[in-house]
């Protein structure tokens, strides 16, 4: 994630001190900064003749052209005329209006009557179609921090997410239906752009891997995996070429995430399934992966990644019962959610042989469960949160006996029941991040006019 980087205009009336209105900036400007909020500070803007403190703002307004946000904090009672001289140019920008509060003298409340002037601004951004959120501070009470530090970080993430690039590799694997996308929304919405790459081109990148980067991603994979049985080292080479292979497009491109068409794509067609090639990319590369071709799936991994400057891996739905859910993979979890040692499992399913699961152990705790859709035209974008924890003994039918236990948590919803949740999931994957960022994406998704349920 992008460093989160806003200006910052103080407002107040010209009939109020400026020694006043210096304190209330500089009170509010150094909590911003205590955030890790990068600011731009543009003074202090009062309602003064000739808007001669207004056009000073705009003209540092001017050379900060890189900013995610504009934080109004609002030191007094200011007529909306003075803020709105300021902001009329930069109506693309989000922005938090934030009313500062009055203070104590003894038993006496002393105010500059900050919450007149947020009150009448409220209105009238909204009516004037100002991307805004609304926050107050309360005499005796903390700043509201948490909700500063969400709403900031989600226009850093609209912002940073501008001009990415996805990448798919084949298109509609197993001919699922909510794993696509619709590429022109995708793009006005998010700014995000998804290319495509032809199973094919994969398999001539090959003839350009260098057999020295294949040994070195060998020695890795023996050296810090646990490999539960003895492995054929052919199929850790070939894993290796074909991580390589697709590197060579993500570097050339800089992509951020990747998908492939899995099962009727290098399972069906190479005879590989490519759950180890999924672990080397993410390894490599940093960036995340879903497999089957899961576009949306991809989308909501960097949306994750850039609010919360972390990973965050795919998941898939099992078992429901009262209190929890059983989710899990078929396959593999990025090296980053494995809890210990990565373990390795050469194992058979049904007519596919050779296949190297990962049967890892995954890392529990407080997690934020999300899933982005397309339905009817728009964006919807299901989220829950609750515990993670160690699932209990199982195993998918199929597997050579005895069956593996699949990599796989146990999570107990605690923002819905599992039956509010049953009536809004809208697929099979799910992506998983580690902590609670559902204040973060309620302004993400109200930024962009997106339902999240």
């Amino acid at each position: 994630m992008n460093t989160v980087r806003t200006a910052f205009i103080c407002f107040g009336e010209i009939n109020t001190s400026i020694e006043r209105l210096k304190m209330k900036h500089d009170e509010a400007l150094n909590y911003l900064e205590t955030l890790g909020v990068s600011v731009f500070d543009c003074g202090i803007v009062i309602d003064d003749p000739h808007y001669a403190s207004a056009e000073k703002a705009i003209e540092i307004l001017n050379k900060h052209q890189d900013i995610a946000s504009i934080v109004l904090c609002i030191g007094g009672w200011v007529p909306s005329h003075a803020v709105i001289r300021v902001i009329e140019g930069y109506k693309h920008i989000p922005m938090l209006l934030w009313g500062l509060c009055g203070w104590k003298e003894g038993n006496r409340i002393v105010t500059t009557a900050e919450q007149a002037g947020t009150s009448a601004l409220r209105s009238t951004l909204e009516e004037m179609g100002y991307a805004y959120t609304y926050l107050y501070n309360s005499i005796g009470k903390p700043f509201p921090e948490r909700k500063i530090k969400a709403f900031l970080s989600a226009c850093c993430a609209v912002r940073s997410l501008r001009s990415t690039r996805t990448l798919s590799v084949g298109y509609r694997d197993m001919l699922l239906y909510n794993t696509q996308y619709e590429a022109m929304s995708v793009r006005s919405t998010f700014g995000i752009e998804v290319e495509s790459m032809e199973m094919l081109e994969l398999v001539q990148n090959l003839d350009h891997v260098d057999p020295k980067e294949v040994e070195q991603l060998v020695r890795y994979m023996r050296d810090t995996w646990l490999l539960l049985k003895p492995c054929d080292v052919s199929l850790l080479e070939t894993g290796a070429r074909y991580a390589l292979a697709v590197g060579k497009k993500i570097q050339e491109e800089n992509y951020q995430a990747i998908t492939i068409n899995d099962v009727d794509g290098m399972k069906k067609l190479l005879n590989f399934p490519p759950a180890i090639v999924f672990m080397l990319i993410t390894k490599l590369y940093g960036i995340d992966t879903t497999p089957e071709n899961d576009v949306m799936g991809n989308l909501m991994q960097l949306i994750m990644k850039h609010l919360s400057g972390k990973n965050a891996h795919y998941m898939e739905y099992y078992e429901y019962f009262d209190k929890s859910l059983l989710i899990g993979v078929p396959d593999y979890v990025p090296e980053y959610a494995v809890d210990g040692k990565t373990q390795i499992l050469p194992a058979a399913f049904g007519l596919l042989q050779g296949s190297l699961l990962n049967v890892s152990k995954v890392k529990t705790g407080y997690v934020t469960c999300t899933r982005l859709a397309y339905k009817k035209g728009k964006f919807v974008m299901h989220v829950y949160s609750g515990e993670a924890k160690t699932p209990p003994a199982w195993e998918e039918f199929g597997w050579d006996q005895p069956a593996p236990q699949l990599s796989s948590l146990e999570v107990f919803p605690d923002s819905c029941t599992v039956d509010e949740f049953a009536q809004r999931v809208c697929s099979q994957h799910v992506i998983i991040s580690y902590g609670d960022y559902k204040e973060e994406l309620r302004y993400f998704c109200s930024l962009l006019g997106i339902e999240m349920v």
